[in-house]
């Protein structure tokens, strides 16, 4: 297994996916089991039955345990064996691994490291996702074709936008921008301002501003794999900049990313916003963020399709590659700092 960080919160999966049935994911290349308990607590075990490695997800749900689908073998949800058909004697290591988990943000989120490091309370949250004044629609699970640090690449990124989202988040008025960045407490922030120009199309389309307006945009860079987008539009000249915050429009487009493997990760996305909006208008949004983030995934995917067929080939740096390379530095720190540790 390459390397990744382990002791550390990744999404899995929406929340509204599990239930009272066996579900297979991938995480960090390493299979879980999912499902749901009587009592509603989301349970993840490796997806192997110790005796000849038949995943559990083949199997049935009896009760709070997993029946092997190959010999009965059964599992309560600690994974520790509890049943054996035609024996009497359970052998000591016939215990499955389990994963500690926790239910935030509409998502599930689970631990592959040392559970004993597992602090819940270190689960992200983002405190508008639950404010009434603001209003949060959950979006999809966008699976890419690419290594998730790629992904990462992308969401540390406020340039891309000017070229390849010019339907939706960005225009070329911010072509010549200069983007700031900063390493914080496990962060990366980037960063730019956008001062009397036209509305990105979002912003014309949701907000109907009609003249130029300041906007901004503050990527904020959770290692190893969460990325939160802060970004407004208020009319030019109202005080955005200074702070003034009570007249414009802002989102918060969340990207919670599962690292699948060294070939495929899985962008769970929503979106956040200061404003109430019909059904209607909460589905054309999320239509226009789900073009936005298909233009990325091809993009992406051509990116790692060369990687692959030119594996020798260095690339070149630029001004604006600062915060993809901070991003992985930090990245890299953590999975050095587990390897000292271990």
């Amino acid at each position: 297994m390459s390397p990744y960080v382990l002791n550390t919160w990744y999404p899995l999966t929406w929340s509204r996916n599990v239930g009272r049935a066996l579900s297979a994911h991938q995480i960090v290349e390493q299979r879980v089991v999912l499902y749901r308990t009587e009592a509603g607590q989301v349970v993840a075990m490796e997806d192997a039955c110790p005796h000849r490695l038949m995943p559990l997800s083949m199997g049935k749900l009896k009760g709070d345990a997993i029946e092997c689908g190959y010999h009965g073998m059964t599992y309560d949800c600690t994974g520790a064996c509890v049943r054996i058909p035609g024996q009497t004697q359970i052998p000591g290591n016939a215990v499955v691994r389990t994963y500690p988990t926790h239910e935030n943000m509409g998502l599930v989120w689970i631990w592959m490291g040392d559970p004993t490091l597992a602090d819940r309370s270190k689960v992200f949250d983002l405190p508008q996702y639950h404010d009434p004044a603001w209003s949060a629609v959950e979006g999809d699970a966008l699976e890419i074709g690419a290594h998730y640090l790629n992904l990462a690449d992308n969401l540390c990124d406020p340039s891309h936008v000017s070229f390849v989202h010019l339907s939706t988040l960005g225009n070329a008025a911010s072509e010549d921008v200069p983007v700031h960045s900063e390493v914080q407490e496990g962060k990366v922030l980037t960063w730019r301002w956008i001062i009397d120009a036209p509305p990105i199309p979002l912003f014309a389309k949701y907000g109907h501003f009609k003249g130029n307006v300041d906007r901004w945009h503050y990527y904020h860079y959770h290692a190893p794999s969460i990325a939160i987008i802060d970004f407004g539009t208020a009319d030019t000249g109202t005080g955005a900049p200074e702070g003034r915050r009570d007249n414009c429009m802002q989102i918060y487009a969340c990207h919670f990313i599962t690292p699948v493997d060294q070939n495929r990760c899985i962008d769970h996305w929503l979106h956040v916003k200061n404003f109430q909006a019909s059904p209607e208008v909460n589905a054309a949004l999320s239509a226009d963020f789900r073009t936005a983030f298909a233009e990325d995934k091809a993009i992406l995917e051509a990116i790692h399709a060369n990687e692959q067929r030119m594996p020798e080939r260095r690339t070149i740096k630029i001004a604006i590659d600062i915060s993809p390379r901070r991003m992985r530095r930090l990245v890299d720190d953590m999975v050095g700092s587990e390897a000292g540790a271990a």
